[in-house]
């Protein structure tokens, strides 16, 4: 009898880890790479700074990065630049931010976390913004 409510109730866990990995987002890098060469490359570009190419940093530096959520020297926050209200505010002189108005703030973090890793100096295709 116990055996039987054990199993049962291993497989009701086991139903509902499987439902909740089918709704878990999978990360687009080309997307991400569209917006980070459009949107962080043309800013970087047009300040002293300049642009940062993904392979300018190691996978867990750019996770760090993003973790740490810390751009212009901690002044502001990464997440900012991907918000739906910072694409509003470029989108008359940004393609990019035009076309990905509305995508979800995470969804479109995901995609740039992706691509920053695939393109990082230790990625899979180490990758320079041209």
């Amino acid at each position: 009898m116990k055996s039987s409510t054990v199993l049962k109730s291993v497989a009701a866990v086991a139903l509902l880890g499987a439902s909740l990995t089918a709704f878990a987002y999978d990360a687009d890098w080309k997307r991400g790479r569209v917006y980070y060469r459009s949107v962080c490359t043309s800013c970087h570009t047009a300040n002293p700074i300049g642009a940062i190419n993904p392979s300018t940093k190691a996978k867990a530096d750019w996770a760090g990065y993003l973790l740490n959520d810390k751009h212009a020297k901690g002044k502001e926050t990464v997440t900012k630049y991907v918000s739906k209200e910072y694409r509003a505010s470029i989108k008359a002189t940004n393609k990019a931010a035009e076309k990905f108005a509305d995508t979800p703030d995470k969804e479109l973090m995901e995609d740039i976390k992706a691509f920053l890793l695939k393109g990082a100096k230790d990625g899979d295709s180490p990758a320079s913004c041209s």
